[in-house]
């Protein structure tokens, strides 16, 4: 295991990468050499364009059947078998030429969530080689990569690896004389977590307000620019190439049945170690917290854990025998999302933790559905009332009615992540949020409302 620092990273967060025989790395290979993002050390290094090679020999439909043997599930936080989202793309009929599009969601905005960085900034040949694999298979000829704004060194040097790809001949009209062509285009958001969301992405890759889509259509029908289009996750398009180079069956061995592969799991909040670990799906959340992160640093008790990103229901202590794959969450009552895992120790307020989620998600609701708009607000105003000591027991009550009016009756998942985490901390700590409001101080002892209040 060793620790990396990013050199560019202003905030200069430590990333660990986890790679052994045992828990190999796929993703993470190279992480923390500042050169490791080139292509001369991608090619000689790490295999680079070996899979592309593979696959430009294959035909698209086999291409696509390699990636339904490897069972590889969608990273991006809903875990779709990606080999089948790949085979939804229409095909050309003799009466009619279909332009079809390739989108790369680079928009990470999940709060704990900071994994497609890393492999943005450590290995952007990787992404580019599955980008063109995944173009290759769905006879998509442009692809889009949806990049945060804010990411403005890592756009710089996708930008350069891209040079560098066109310039060898694996990026352009006649890729590797294969007769395949294909062209890569870096569009930067403008920096709203709401266009994470795959139709918001789109409106605003067309350069429209970043809001949600009716569905259906879905973007495999009628996508970017009216076109059909496929939305990948850039840690599901950089698994491409590995997949191609030990070949699906063998990928599939790793993990859990139909939890195949290695994912790069964010562990934040109270641990010794923060950072990414590539490892296999189905290992305990115990394990990669107490184990691989060290526990908390202080050695104080566990007393909850956001299992997939801030969006996900939270987990208490007696969760944590979780195997973390996308059944087992989703079993338990949360979800994988995107692998983003926040640890929150004993000394955690709980109403507090809420207010600050709420208060996210009521400040990036994109205002299109009334229930998120002012369901979100009204969520904020009753928990900060709570938090300064004002408020009254039919606020929890009020609370736990407003989650099943906006969760299920927005036009996109918004108004679910922002009741999921707060209903289930409603539920497990519902003691400390009565204390609040019956003893008008915190729960939690030796902090006081009033220092609370004035932290936000």
């Amino acid at each position: 295991m060793a620790a990396i620092r990013t050199k560019n990273d202003p905030q200069r967060y430590t990333f660990v990468g986890y790679g052994t025989d045992k828990y190999p790395a796929l993703l993470l290979r190279g992480a923390g050499d500042l050169d490791n993002w080139k292509l001369a050390t991608y090619e000689t290094k790490h295999e680079g364009y070996i899979a592309l090679k593979q696959a430009l020999k294959m035909e698209p439909s086999a291409v696509i059947e390699e990636m339904k043997t490897s069972s590889l599930r969608g990273r991006g936080g809903a875990g779709f078998p990606c080999g089948m989202k790949w085979s939804f793309m229409p095909k050309d009929t003799p009466e009619k030429k279909l332009t079809r599009y390739l989108v790369i969601n680079a928009d990470e905005g999940e709060p704990g969530t900071f994994k497609d960085r890393a492999i943005l900034e450590y290995n952007p040949h990787q992404m580019i080689e599955g980008i063109v694999i995944a173009c290759h298979a769905m006879q998509a000829h442009t692809a889009f990569v949806y990049i945060r704004g804010e990411f403005l060194w890592l756009i710089e040097k996708l930008e350069a690896a891209l040079d560098e790809a066109r310039a060898k001949g694996y990026l352009g009209k006649d890729i590797l004389g294969s007769g395949f062509g294909c062209e890569i285009i870096v569009h930067r958001g403008a920096g709203a977590y709401i266009c994470g969301e795959e139709t918001a992405l789109l409106n605003s890759l067309e350069g429209r307000r970043g809001e949600p889509r009716v569905k259906p259509p879905f973007p495999a029908a009628k996508g970017a620019f009216g076109q059909p289009t496929t939305i990948n996750n850039v840690e599901t398009i950089a698994t491409v190439p590995p997949i191609f180079r030990m070949g699906g069956a063998e990928y599939a061995k790793l993990g859990t049945p139909k939890n195949s592969g290695t994912r790069v799991f964010c562990v934040s909040g109270h641990v010794k170690r923060p950072g990414l670990y590539e490892l296999p799906l189905g290992l305990p959340l115990d394990f990669i917290i107490n184990e691989l992160a060290g526990g908390t640093p202080t050695g104080k008790k566990i007393k909850c854990v956001i299992p997939g990103g801030a969006s996900a229901p939270v987990f208490d202590a007696n969760d944590l025998d979780c195997p973390m794959d996308f059944d087992a969450v989703r079993n338990k009552g949360s979800m994988a999302g995107s692998g983003g895992i926040i640890v929150l120790d004993e000394d955690t307020c709980m109403v507090q933790a809420c207010l600050r989620l709420i208060r996210f998600y009521a400040h990036e609701s994109c205002g299109q559905c009334t229930p998120c708009r002012e369901g979100c607000n009204w969520m904020e105003m009753i928990l900060n009332r709570i938090e300064h000591g004002e408020g009254r027991m039919e606020d929890l009550d009020l609370l736990a009615k407003m989650t099943p009016r906006i969760a299920g009756r927005t036009l996109c998942p918004l108004g679910d992540a922002a009741c999921g985490p707060m209903d289930s901390m409603l539920k497990k700590f519902r003691a400390e949020f009565e204390h609040h409001i019956t003893h008008k101080e915190c729960a939690v002892k030796g902090r006081t409302l009033l220092s609370a209040v004035g932290q936000h």
